[in-house]
């Protein structure tokens, strides 16, 4: 199957709360402290979740401080696990499946997290030979995630990721390294920024963050009022309430919604079209 980035891809990796039988607020671990209702472990429901599988304060998990829940995404994940690995059979009707769609939650998340990866790699390489490599990864991890629950349960996730990790940190360097204006975008030879240092509340408005490696790097709370982030590496950096006000990030690299829900931003602040704005952003 060959993929064009025009598909509906971001459409289809995102939640749909509707068909899913609330696995995020069961089958994850919960902890006050990072913004959830209470602290709880893996496989315990919510305390806010209901018998039709809805949360009760979803319309004020903001005002109520639940920033965790809101920033949560599981990337499609729910819907797919509750309709296609189980067709349609919950958990609270056959509980003896509940542990196993647990656990092949977890595993699913994770496979269409790599899905979202791989689809941005796709539009944003030039290079035909890997495009043809990402576009056989992706047809190999949709794959996997049609396959039923015991299949799920016995995959090496951890060896799969290795094969999408490869291919993203190429797409980065080349991306990042036409960001900075390197005429030499050989991954052999390229030097580019490395920012993976501590920028808890830092001031980073006067620096040069085009193209830059902020992949896994701290952010939370730092000032990027105005900030020009284009090429830049945001794969796993935490922004929570960091201030993206007037930001660019149009042509950042392997961000998330998630990622964007956790930060502070407004009107002006510019993302990339798959992207949507925080309701909270435009009041």
């Amino acid at each position: 199957m060959i993929h064009t980035y025009k598909h509906k891809w971001n459409t289809e990796l995102s939640a749909d709360c509707e068909k899913c039988f609330g696995l995020c607020c069961v089958a994850l671990y919960f902890s006050a402290s990072e913004g959830f209702p209470t602290d709880k472990e893996a496989g315990e429901s919510c305390i806010n979740l209901q018998s039709d599988f809805t949360c009760s304060v979803h319309k004020n998990l903001r005002n109520k401080g639940l920033k965790g829940c809101t920033a949560y995404d599981c990337f499609g994940a729910g819907q797919k696990v509750a309709q296609v690995t189980y067709n349609g059979c919950d958990w609270r009707k056959a509980p003896e499946s509940a542990k196993q769609m647990f656990e092949a939650f977890l595993i699913m998340r994770q496979l269409h997290e790599m899905l979202w990866y791989l689809h941005q790699a796709f539009g944003l390489q030039t290079d035909k030979e890997i495009k043809d490599e990402i576009n056989s990864l992706l047809d190999n991890t949709k794959g996997l995630t049609l396959l039923d629950a015991r299949s799920l349960l016995a995959l090496d996730v951890a060896v799969h990721r290795m094969k999408v990790n490869r291919i993203l940190k190429n797409t980065s360097e080349l991306i990042r390294a036409k960001a900075q204006g390197v005429k030499n975008t050989s991954v052999k030879k390229q030097e580019t920024k490395s920012m993976t240092a501590d920028y808890f509340g830092s001031d980073l408005r006067k620096i040069n963050l085009r193209g830059a490696d902020l992949r896994g790097a701290c952010l939370i709370a730092a000032n990027l009022r105005g900030v020009d982030l284009s090429g830049a590496d945001l794969i796993g950096s935490d922004l929570r309430d960091a201030d993206l006000s007037g930001a660019n990030l149009t042509n950042s690299i392997f961000l998330t919604q998630a990622q964007i829900n956790t930060a502070k931003g407004d009107s002006c602040t510019k993302l990339p079209r798959w992207l949507n704005h925080p309701t909270y952003w435009l009041k």
